[in-house]
C-alpha cells in the first residue's frame, strides 16, 4: 500500500466549468429552462448524468432526456477547443513523480469527454489510470470511484490526497477516506471549506500545497 494522489477533472485538472455551463444553458433553453449559474453549480456540477437525466431533466420523458445529455456532452467537447491545464498542474504532477507518487483521474465526466480532454490538455501519458463514475457500482458523490481509484494504484486512504472541485466530488473523496483539496474554479474557498475539504487553493501555485501534500503523502 502507498501514498497516492488522484484527481477530479473538469475544474480541477482544467477551468472548463464555465463551458459545462454554456452548453447546459444551451441545450435546456428550448425547453423553457433559464440556467443561472447558481444553479449550474448547486444543482448540476458534478453529478452524474444519469442523476441529471432522472431530477434535472424530470420534466422530460426519459429518452429524450437522455438525447439531451448525450447533446450536451457532444457540445462541450465541441467547445473544449485550445484550454490548458490548470496553472502550476503540470509542475506539480512533476513534483510527485519526482517523489514516487502515482496519480490518477477520478470523474464522472463519460468516458468519451475524459479521454477528449487529456488527449487535448496533453495529459494522457500522466494519467495511465482513469476511473470513470458510470463504470463503477455508483458514481460520485458515492466514495465507489475513489475506492476503485485506490485499488488500481494500491493506495492507503490514509495517506492519500483527493483534489475536488465540486461538493458531490468532496463529498466522495471524503466517504472515501482521503483528504480533500479543493480547487477554487467554481466555488470560493469558503465554500470549499464549508463543504469539507481539508485545504482550499486557487490553484496548484499555492504556497500551502506542496507543504500540506508532503505532510499527508508522508514526502520527506
Amino acid at each position: 500500500m502507498k501514498s497516492v494522489a488522484l484527481f477530479d477533472l473538469d475544474g480541477t485538472l482544467v477551468d472548463a466549468d464555465h463551458l459545462h455551463y454554456e452548453a447546459w444553458r444551451e441545450m435546456v433553453a428550448p425547453h423553457g429552462i433559464e440556467l443561472s449559474l447558481d444553479t449550474y453549480v448547486s444543482e448540476i456540477m458534478g453529478q452524474p448524468n444519469s442523476l441529471l437525466a432522472r431530477n434535472f431533466l424530470k420534466d422530460l420523458d426519459e429518452d429524450a432526456a437522455l438525447k439531451l445529455v448525450d447533446d450536451k456532452e457532444a457540445m462541450f467537447r465541441s467547445l473544449f477547443v485550445g484550454l490548458k491545464p490548470a496553472k502550476g498542474l503540470t509542475d506539480f504532477l512533476d513534483w510527485l513523480e519526482q517523489n514516487g507518487v502515482p496519480v490518477g483521474v477520478v470523474t464522472n465526466a463519460p468516458r468519451d469527454n475524459a479521454e477528449h480532454q487529456l488527449v487535448n490538455l496533453g495529459l494522457v501519458e500522466r494519467f495511465p489510470t482513469v476511473v470513470i463514475g458510470a463504470e463503477v457500482a455508483n458514481p460520485k458523490p458515492h466514495p465507489d470511484p475513489y475506492l476503485v481509484g485506490l485499488e488500481r494504484l494500491y493506495g492507503r486512504a490514509a495517506s492519500s490526497l483527493a483534489f475536488e472541485d465540486s461538493r458531490s466530488g468532496i463529498t466522495a473523496g471524503k466517504a472515501a477516506g482521503l483528504a480533500v483539496i479543493g480547487l477554487a474554479t467554481s466555488m470560493s474557498e469558503e465554500a470549499l471549506l464549508a463543504a469539507g475539504v481539508e485545504l482550499a487553493i486557487p490553484d496548484y501555485t499555492d504556497s500551502r500545497l506542496r507543504p500540506f501534500a508532503a505532510a499527508r503523502l508522508g514526502i520527506a
